[in-house]
């Protein structure tokens, strides 16, 4: 198998319309939260992007080029494209922009918008979309069919998802806490972001990975496939549980999901190595989470810019989130949890702590 390193990124977001914003806008504390209204007079928070538009395909456009402009792609548009979404154009049949239609026409249109001359593939498995469009990239590469590839995470605004989470009482009414004392639900939000896969070094190194479905729990983690998933994706980077020295969760706020998420990685790792979670800056994003962290938390250990816990964690849970930049980190494991029994983690070795 061929290396495969993470040469470009990019980030439009709750925090900003690009990662320079994003970092600094995490630096300064500042996490944006609107209230979005639904039908029966109830108000949720909800992590949305600014640049407003009444035309919902014309701003998502415009959000989708400029993420791939930020990665830096103007000259690899013949790369293999996975687009990676949990909600389509779902948006736009709202606002009566649209109609329903196959599930690859989105994708289509993702492709005519950036001008894309390569294959296009289409991945929606709900949160986990963008982490296993990763993985099918990795593969790609590794196995010598593309010397590079791309992921686009796309979420963006709509009330059919809002109010399917609200349905279900996953929501938070207030400010998402992930292992808070008092977390009472998580927050959606929306981002685009893009990662540009290569077999050209570069400093982040993509090892691997592993997926397991086990749709035992359609809407929650189960910790001993949390457990399964991170033995496997050790495996298949040939790495062992203490080598990993940062993990990042995938913990939103929910009551019982934080839980199975830490019984199943305690259970993996003794003991846990530092943790970290995103979804308290910038919210859920669903089908986009896996790529739009993965940008959000390179550029962020890059750049010695950490998250702000300003809430109290819970003693329970008995572990806890780094207050600052872990030193020498090299190897970072990476997972979303997802409906549908989704369980999906990805490796990351930091090529310049293996040079330190």
């Amino acid at each position: 198998m061929k290396p495969v390193y993470l040469h470009g990124r990019s980030l439009v977001s709750a925090l900003g319309a690009n990662l320079q914003q994003a970092l600094a806008a995490i630096s300064d504390g500042e996490k944006e939260q609107q209230q979005v209204s639904l039908p029966g007079g109830t108000d949720w928070p909800y992590f949305g992007i600014g640049q407003p538009d009444t035309n919902w395909r014309a701003r998502a456009q415009h959000l989708v080029c400029a993420a791939i402009s930020e990665a830096g792609l103007e000259s690899s548009r013949g790369a293999p494209l996975f687009v990676a979404t949990s909600s389509f154009d779902i948006g736009a049949i709202e606002a009566g922009q649209g109609r329903l239609r196959d599930c690859d026409s989105f994708a289509e249109e993702v492709a005519v918008w950036l001008g894309w001359s390569g294959p296009v593939y289409l991945v929606s498995s709900a949160c986990v979309s963008s982490l296993q469009a990763v993985l099918a990239a990795h593969k790609l590469i590794g196995a010598g069919y593309a010397n590079d590839a791309v992921v686009l995470g796309v979420e963006l605004f709509n009330r059919f998802s809002i109010s399917g989470f609200a349905a279900m009482q996953l929501l938070t009414p207030g400010k998402p806490k992930p292992l808070g004392s008092d977390r009472d639900g998580i927050a959606l939000g929306e981002a685009v972001a893009a990662l540009h896969l290569s077999s050209q070094p570069a400093r982040w190194h993509l090892c691997g990975g592993s997926n397991i479905v086990d749709g035992r729990d359609p809407t929650g983690a189960i910790p001993q496939t949390v457990t399964q998933m991170c033995n496997h994706a050790l495996a298949s980077c040939g790495l062992a549980a203490s080598d990993i020295g940062l993990i990042k969760l995938q913990a939103a706020g929910s009551p019982a999901n934080d839980v199975n998420e830490l019984t199943g990685l305690a259970a993996a790792f003794d003991p846990l190595p530092p943790l970290v979670t995103l979804k308290a800056a910038i919210g859920h994003t669903l089908g986009a989470s896996g790529a739009a962290e993965i940008a959000l938390l390179t550029a962020c250990l890059e750049a010695n810019v950490w998250p702000h816990t300003d809430y109290p964690l819970d003693p329970a849970l008995r572990a806890g989130l780094a207050h600052s930049k872990p030193e020498s980190v090299r190897y970072i494991l990476a997972d979303i949890l997802g409906f549908g029994g989704g369980h999906t983690a990805v490796i990351l070795e930091d090529t310049y702590a293996r040079s330190s």
